[in-house]
């Protein structure tokens, strides 16, 4: 048999692997490698949470391979260097991937199949991540959508589900070199063991991807629509890392919900769908504008008067330290978990570029850093949404009231006892603004801040002064 060059990268499963699945249906070896260089993707290389979890999925992965009768064999170093140095070693014919959407990537991966195939070999790449790529769906322009709602009706209309694909329960394998080299030899563990919280609360893998799943058909899909807002109850699919990794296709999960459909939970359902519609609404603005994880989508901001970096000051909001106690909650569980529910994120990142009036930037490398799903796309077309720079934002007068949200998402306090325990014993109005009693929050919480690093009152109106100097200037 031909042997065959399947190149691992965030597409981590066997299942729904159309590389894989290439070089079996062509009658070659698979032979199974991953290739870490970080360095190749420019100023956004995985941050340390998501290194932690590619540790762990790499593993799963090999594991899995294993137990087929094959292997990952792991190596370190220039991607095209080294696929043509393994190609040759192997005797393969053929490279096979899935793409993927980042700026860098999308343009180092062109180079390494036009190389590659200029050396004689058969180079290929397939779609392993979305429903639907950057380059399917344009507007009667013909140009890239810019705001949700069309985006996604047009992606509806054009909607035809891919089959799943199962992978085989044995797979051929090459004997002998390329070996690669240890897991342990890349290093992707954190020092100091900051990663050993997540643990509790995530499996990675595609084993772990499935089960999550599973949990999520059986528990927090009944009534998704109405609980996906609630921090202090499980309300969400917490699939989202599972997604950036490739642990699991999208497909497979539309697949999953669309069996659901007769249990009467459409409406549930369909509020889903809509939330992986802006996970490809995102790719589509990546790929479409690809200079938006440094510049903003609206460049009216590009003269907006943010506040000088302050150290201390953002170390107190990466911290969980800020007097506001949802915004606390939320980065404490970001920082203990490697991530932290959706409606916080906009919390957190509103009192960041509203109250605190610093650079959305700020917020996205922190959480790209932190976050085990930190994955560009999203993370980008979240922090421009709530800066109210990006597509199909929210307007930038609109500023969240940290209390306010508290008291409608976290009615009974829950959420902020969980993650910043010294509140637990406030009532819980205080729980949500504990500087509204001052001699009893000292009493009861007095390591906690005294008051909020900024008033809510005197940032929200510097904000808004901020935003009506550059609301009618002309783009740049």
């Amino acid at each position: 048999m031909a042997n065959a060059l399947v190149w691992f990268r965030n597409d981590l499963r066997l299942d729904d692997q159309p590389a894989l699945r290439a070089a079996l249906d062509a009658g070659q070896v698979p032979v199974c490698v991953y290739i870490h260089a970080p360095e190749e993707e420019g100023s956004w290389r995985p941050g340390a949470a998501s290194d932690a979890w590619r540790q762990h999925s790499l593993a799963a992965l090999d594991a899995s391979l294993r137990a087929r009768g094959s292997r990952l064999r792991i190596f370190s170093g220039p991607s095209l260097e080294l696929l043509g140095t393994i190609a040759a070693a192997c005797d393969a014919e053929a490279v096979y991937w899935t793409r993927r959407y980042e700026p860098e990537i999308e343009r180092r991966d062109a180079q390494i199949k036009r190389t590659l195939r200029e050396q004689g070999l058969h180079a290929e790449s397939f779609n392993g991540a979305l429903l639907f790529e950057p380059w399917t769906l344009a507007t009667r322009q013909q140009g890239p959508y810019r705001v949700f709602t069309p985006f996604w009706r047009a992606a509806l209309s054009q909607w035809r589900a891919p089959a799943c694909w199962d992978a085989p329960q044995s797979l051929p394998d090459l004997e002998g070199d390329p070996d690669g080299i240890r897991l342990e030899v890349l290093r992707l563990t954190p020092r100091h063991g900051w990663d050993e919280g997540f643990w509790t609360h995530w499996t990675p893998g595609e084993a772990g991807a499935r089960e999550a799943l599973q949990v999520f058909l059986d528990g927090a899909l009944h009534g998704y629509r109405e609980q996906r807002d609630r921090p202090d109850r499980v309300g969400t699919s917490r699939l989202s890392p599972h997604l950036h990794f490739g642990e699991i296709a999208p497909w497979r999960v539309v697949a999953a919900l669309e069996a659901q459909r007769t249990a009467g939970l459409e409406a549930d359902i369909d509020a889903y769908l809509r939330q992986l519609g802006w996970r490809e609404f995102a790719r589509h603005l990546l790929h479409h504008f690809p200079d938006s994880p440094t510049r903003n989508f609206d460049r009216r901001f590009d003269g907006f008067d943010w506040a000088r970096p302050e150290r201390r000051a953002l170390d107190a909001w990466r911290a969980g330290r800020t007097g506001v106690p949802i915004v606390d909650a939320g980065m404490r569980e970001l920082w203990r978990t490697g991530w932290v529910h959706n409606r916080v994120r906009m919390i957190v990142g509103s009192w960041l570029c509203k109250h605190m009036r610093q650079h959305w930037r700020e917020g996205a490398h922190w959480f790209h850093e932190t976050l085990v799903d930190a994955d560009l796309a999203n993370n980008i077309l979240g922090w421009q949404w709530i800066a109210g720079t990006g597509a199909d934002a929210a307007p930038y007068f609109r500023v969240f009231n940290p209390v306010t949200q508290a008291g409608k998402f976290d009615p009974d306090g829950r959420y902020v006892a969980r993650w910043v325990p010294e509140l637990a014993e406030l009532p819980v109005p205080l729980r949500h603004a504990p500087w509204k009693d001052p001699a009893r929050a000292r009493a009861l919480a007095p390591d906690y801040p005294a008051r909020p690093l900024v008033d809510l009152t005197t940032g929200r109106d510097r904000a808004l002064a901020a935003y009506r100097a550059v609301r009618n200037t002309q783009p740049a």
